[in-house]
């Protein structure tokens, strides 16, 4: 497992944008795969994207060519980049990382979670 620290969470207009930022310990997180969950109030977590360690990306449909997600392996970072943000984009976002080679489908992979981030976007 590895601990993770979420940050950049906040308060944005609409068409606004935030980057969150995921800090990794440990010296496992180059081969980890990362993503990026959001919980909005009475709904289910849902994945919002996700990243292995080769740099195969994948979204969810609401948020392709909006969000972006990258890493960076030298400061065992991984970050979501928000853009056009939306109202019912917000939630709270949480990071998560998996010891697979291949982005899980159940978010039962991922062994090691943050604390959340809130993210809320006004209409």
């Amino acid at each position: 497992q590895v601990q993770l620290v979420e940050s950049g969470g906040g308060l944005v207009q609409s068409g606004g944008s935030l980057r969150l930022s995921c800090a990794a310990s440990g010296n496992i997180f180059g081969i980890y795969t990362m993503a990026w969950y959001r919980q909005a109030p009475g709904k289910e977590r849902e994945l919002v994207a996700a990243i292995t360690s080769g740099g195969t990306t994948d979204y969810t449909d609401s948020v392709k060519g909006r969000f972006t997600i990258s890493r960076d392996n030298a400061k065992t970072t991984v970050y979501l980049q928000m853009n056009s943000l939306k109202p019912e984009d917000t939630a709270v976002y949480y990071c998560a990382a998996g010891p697979t080679g291949y982005i899980p489908t159940t978010s039962s992979a991922y062994d090691s979670w943050g604390q959340g981030t809130q993210v809320t976007v006004s209409s």
